[in-house]
């Protein structure tokens, strides 16, 4: 219940109120109300018609429960991402650390010090702040910086500190994404070639396979089946902050790819000239459970291939001596586009390429490559014309039959 009293009123025998002058000026109406967590609370204002303007507001939203302290909407957002929201995240390590990352070095450094209450009045802070990165990232990492901003404040909704999530209202940049286009054939044989033959395998796993680097740096002997002519894709070696692991699959989803006689004959003779080797490494977390593999491709030394050294010092090289343009479109990744353009080419359904390529939905396969799906409009034009071919012939016959 809230109610308006005169600040400076005093009180004397039966209720009777006198006002001095001495007190004529300043905050002198104030509001006195109880939350809905049995709290009384006040605030003062130097006219009654704001005060009696603030205890309807505060009212209404008590009764449609959208109320929330005034004290928490004080609360910055610096300290609730770092007290709250960042040590009750439950997801896996390394993506732990991309967020942790993201609000350390772009959030908090301009929003920090905002407080929950003035994100939460409106949607122009975030826009102007999401505007002025734009200038100097890509749009694409400007949509998951908002997204984890995003994730904060909705997280903050929940906790009743907020009654709205402003990022809502703040439309991303669209996503742009390049048409993928694969490589030739002679490309991915003069990368193969240009690389030390103990790292052939992994073109070998990528062009072959559709194995992620990562998949590709963490298959082991054990789940190459020869005999029923399948690679069990199991793990992958990742690296958090500063350790490599071996971690699942990414979306922690184990899948089997076909495996093609030519792939086979080639990781027969890998393994035949560089014998696997046993790497031990902890399983998601640097200080997980340790866990044995013998893995197709080591290094010289019998350890994991490192992402950043391999991509630096082998693939770079293999890219030049292949007369290959560097850059971000080149990456190992190029192999596995190769991949789904040679499945696609010879007829193999998205459903199926989408699950060999361990993509979590087939739209987003469909997606990617559809523009690589060939002669589409030759092919419904065949459709057509065998259909209607058919219909002249038993059910023609069964029609004149009538």
């Amino acid at each position: 219940m809230s109610h308006v009293e005169d600040r400076w009123h005093v009180t004397g025998p039966g209720g009777a109120r006198t006002r001095t002058a001495r007190y004529g000026t300043g905050l002198r109406w104030r509001v006195r109300y109880t939350g809905p967590d049995g709290r009384e609370r006040g605030k003062s204002f130097e006219r009654k018609a704001d005060a009696e303007r603030f205890m309807n507001a505060t009212a209404a939203d008590v009764n449609r429960g959208t109320w929330t302290d005034p004290a928490v909407g004080k609360l910055t957002l610096r300290r609730y991402v770092q007290e709250t929201y960042l040590p009750a995240q439950v997801t896996e390590a390394t993506s732990q650390r991309s967020t942790e990352s993201r609000f350390r070095t772009r959030i908090l450094p301009a929003l920090g010090d905002k407080t929950l209450g003035q994100l939460a009045a409106g949607p122009s802070v975030i826009k102007a702040w999401a505007a002025g990165l734009r200038g100097e990232l890509s749009d694409g990492y400007v949509r998951l910086l908002l997204a984890a901003l995003s994730g904060a404040l909705a997280a903050a909704v929940t906790d009743g500190l907020i009654t709205r999530n402003p990022c809502s209202l703040v439309k991303p940049p669209k996503a742009s994404r390049a048409r993928v286009q694969p490589w030739p054939a002679a490309w991915v044989d003069g990368v193969r070639v240009a690389m030390p033959a103990r790292y052939r395998a992994l073109a070998d796993a990528g062009a072959g396979l559709g194995l992620r680097q990562g998949e590709a740096f963490g298959l082991a002997a054990g789940d190459v089946d020869f005999l029923h002519r399948v690679v069990h894709v199991r793990r992958q070696v990742r690296i958090v902050g500063t350790s490599m692991t071996f971690s699942p699959p990414k979306g922690g989803k184990e899948r089997d790819v076909p495996l093609p006689g030519s792939v086979a004959l080639r990781l027969s003779a890998h393994i035949a000239a560089c014998p696997p080797a046993g790497v031990t490494l902890p399983w998601k977390v640097p200080d997980g459970k340790p866990v044995t593999a013998q893995l197709l491709v080591t290094t010289t030394q019998g350890g994991a291939v490192h992402r950043s050294s391999f991509n630096i010092s082998r693939w770079q090289a293999a890219l030049k001596a292949a007369g290959i343009p560097a850059g971000r479109e080149n990456g190992q990744h190029a192999l596995r586009h190769y991949y789904a353009s040679a499945l696609l080419a010879r007829g193999v359904d998205i459903r199926a390429l989408s699950e060999y390529l361990g993509h979590h939905d087939p739209g987003f396969t469909l997606r990617t490559y559809v523009h690589l799906m060939p002669d589409a409009d030759d092919r419904a034009r065949a459709a057509v014309d065998a259909a209607l071919s058919g219909s002249d012939g038993p059910a023609t016959a069964q029609a004149g039959a009538r």
